[in-house]
């Protein structure tokens, strides 16, 4: 008799790490580029972006993604920096 081989997955409906995880990243990517689209309505939503690009980078670091974990922080920098300067003049 052929015996069935272990599933692949234990339990088809498990909501494992790695769906949490990317769950979070769509959440993250989508806040970040609806801010970058709607920024030039005001300096809010510069600051939006960069609370988006810290999102984004935290789920690069979490997915193992650690380059793109970089360059979100380095671009939430620049974010905040643009923040600063429209929200003086």
């Amino acid at each position: 008799m052929i015996q069935a081989t272990k599933r692949r997955y234990p339990n088809p409906t498990c909501f494992t790490r790695l769906v949490a995880v990317t769950l979070y990243g769509v959440f993250a990517v989508t806040f970040m580029m609806t801010m970058y689209a709607l920024e030039r309505r005001g300096p809010i939503y510069v600051l939006g972006f960069a609370i988006g690009c810290v999102l984004s980078s935290v789920y690069g670091f979490l997915s193992g993604a650690w380059p793109f974990g970089v360059v979100e922080l380095i671009w939430a920098g620049v974010a905040v920096r643009r923040y600063r300067a429209d929200a003086i003049a």
